[in-house]
């Protein structure tokens, strides 16, 4: 997943940024004013965007009411250090979907990042399921008929993604705007390889050892991929 951190104080936005790569492993862009973070939010790449209140040149309200203005649905967690119930209020009317008031935990604001970005795909538990295959987000473990499977934090990150949206054909281009930041120097056959590696871990390759076993992504040829899920398996 890819997160937009729009954060003038440039030590926390930093602490914040380590924190989403280090944890769950997003890919994480940062802006230090508003006008550079609304130009980053356009680009509606982002699985998440963490918005802090007061910003020079551009103040969090106005990014959060042009973006919703834009019908960008993009889950937004804003950062404030006021605590008056009206700037709450005024957030949440707007279209913010939660808030953290300044100082937080940065496991607190984990939790609620990954919280937000789960409801907007559209599911609460942080438990997906997808055929016989099953994606803990919390853990970051996969399971497979029951089968445990070890995957590198790439392979997961895809698979995360792709059982997010089953039966979607999702494009390379889509895979790399969400598992990686602007400062990755994109190499164009990067997730082919990847790809490669997982669909072999999750059909009984060495990892798995699960022989007979139904390829888990399908490619479609110029369009990208899909998770495939057999009839018997298929919810």
């Amino acid at each position: 997943m890819r997160v937009l951190v729009i954060e003038d104080e440039l030590r926390l936005a930093e602490n914040v940024a380590s924190a989403l790569r280090e944890g769950p492993g997003f890919a994480v862009d940062c802006a230090e004013d508003g006008d550079v973070g609304l130009a980053l939010a356009k680009n509606r790449c982002y699985d998440l965007i963490i918005l802090d209140l007061m910003l020079p040149k551009l103040d969090g309200l106005g990014i959060l009411k042009r973006i919703r203005a834009a019908k960008d649905q993009t889950p937004v967690l804003v950062l404030t250090a006021r605590s008056e119930v009206g700037s709450t209020i005024d957030l949440l009317n707007a279209g913010a979907d939660d808030y953290l008031s300044k100082p937080f935990d940065l496991g607190e604001l984990l939790a609620r990042a990954k919280a937000l970005i789960r409801r907007g795909k559209g599911t609460a538990h942080p438990t997906l399921h997808a055929g016989d295959v099953e994606v803990n987000t919390l853990e970051q473990s996969v399971t497979r008929g029951g089968q445990s499977i070890t995957l590198s934090p790439m392979e997961y990150r895809i698979l995360e993604y792709l059982i997010h949206r089953p039966r979607v054909v999702v494009s390379k281009q889509e895979l790399l705007e969400h598992l990686y930041d602007f400062n990755w120097e994109h190499h164009s056959n990067v997730i082919e390889v990847h790809v490669s590696n997982l669909r072999r871990k999750m059909s009984g390759g060495d990892e798995a050892q699960m022989v007979g076993i139904d390829p888990v992504i399908e490619t479609l040829r110029g369009r990208g991929y899909r998770l495939f899920l057999n009839r018997a398996g298929d919810e």
